[in-house]
């Protein structure tokens, strides 16, 4: 076994970590990811965990739900552990102060220094980056534009989140917590990985350009020279005072060769609109209908292991898919999709995958 997951319900950080550790008693880890309700002390369950596994790099994040094989938990922890066979090498980085000038430049001067090879000489089927980042600070945009500036690598991950308290969210790194800040782990496997991606949407016809934008808030005042939440409004056949009533199953994206990424109203402003990911000025928007999230997931995972034996999948999904799973009372059925398949994953306040978006499934496949 060259990946092994576990998960426990015990709310206490040292008898959780202990538990986990028992639980892969029969490998000996090189690194550990895990993904943490919020209802654990951040520092106590990050110095738990390191404590647990002494001989591994630890790290993870904060969640608003977690995912196991055959599971989707509240209140719980996840571990996914990997030994030398699976992951050759790994440097992780913590990026501080995100809300302001987060120097990623530095990060990507120490990954060059660990592994003596310039970033933009890394080979993309050799590497594989993950990112673990504060979901508060709308950050993300420019975290991952300036990763996608230094390195042609894929980084994939997701927005740490807080149980829907959005008061404070966390990652953790070898035995510390940080708030206000992204981890960035660059991993080396040794065996084979790709990635699915799934949104659960379709295009419809209507188009909206979003005309004027206030960036910094994610905040769209006009789509097609109207106020926002009057075009939104008139595209799914509302008023503006239901519009908010569509969000869920009625987002935008932005269409690239056939493929929606999603863009989610978070609320209205009077008659503008604030999302969960930036929408910039002159972007054509495609309005979206959602589908069957299980129906699509399981054809995406199907798909993927037809080609290929499956030794792990790192889950990063919205917490807006889960909510429409618990509306719908298909969170089982999802979660039953991974029941043979070593998995762990949390919901997420936003997915990582070349860009930023939202109501999505991120999925990072080791073969």
């Amino acid at each position: 076994m060259n990946i092994v997951t576990a998960y426990s319900t015990d709310p206490s950080p040292e008898k959780a970590a202990n538990d986990l550790q028992s639980q892969m008693a029969d490998i000996t880890p090189k690194a550990v990811l895990y993904f943490a309700s919020s209802q654990y002390d951040p520092q106590k369950i990050c110095e738990s965990m390191q404590k647990a596994f002494p001989q591994a790099q630890t790290f993870g994040c904060s969640t608003s739900g977690e995912i196991i094989s055959g599971k989707m938990l509240k209140n719980a922890i996840v571990a996914m552990g990997f030994t030398a066979d699976a992951i050759g090498d790994m440097a992780i980085q913590i990026v501080e102060n995100i809300d302001k000038d987060a120097n990623i430049e530095k990060a990507f001067k120490q990954f060059e220094y660990h592994y003596r090879e310039e970033p933009f000489a890394m080979g993309v089927d050799e590497y594989v980056g993950m990112i673990l980042v504060d979901g508060l600070r709308m950050a993300e945009e420019k975290l991952m534009d300036r990763i996608g500036e230094l390195s042609n690598l894929f980084f994939i991950g997701g927005s740490a989140g807080d149980d829907l308290k959005f008061a404070q969210t966390w990652v953790y790194a070898d035995g510390k917590a940080y708030t206000n800040a992204a981890l960035l782990a660059l991993m080396k496997p040794k065996i084979k990985f790709s990635f699915i991606k799934t949104q659960s949407f379709k295009p419809c016809a209507s188009k909206l350009m979003a005309t004027k934008v206030q960036t910094a808030d994610r905040k769209v005042i006009e789509f097609n020279n109207k106020p926002a939440a009057v075009a939104y409004a008139e595209a799914v056949g509302a008023t503006v005072d239901n519009a908010d009533q569509y969000f869920m199953s009625n987002p935008v994206g932005l269409v690239i060769d056939d493929e929606p990424y999603v863009r989610s109203p978070q609320r209205l402003d009077a008659d503008a609109m604030h999302f969960y990911c930036n929408v910039m000025e002159g972007m054509e928007m495609t309005l979206l209908e959602s589908s069957d999230i299980v129906e699509d997931t399981r054809k995406a995972v199907d798909e993927k292991a037809a080609g290929t034996k499956i030794s792990g999948i790192i889950n990063f999904h919205c917490i807006l898919r889960t909510l429409e799973l618990e509306k719908n009372g298909t969170t089982q059925a999802y979660a039953d999709i991974f029941k043979d398949i070593p998995t762990i994953g949390f919901s997420t306040y936003g997915e990582e995958f070349i860009g930023h978006i939202n109501q999505t499934s991120t999925m990072l496949v080791f073969e």
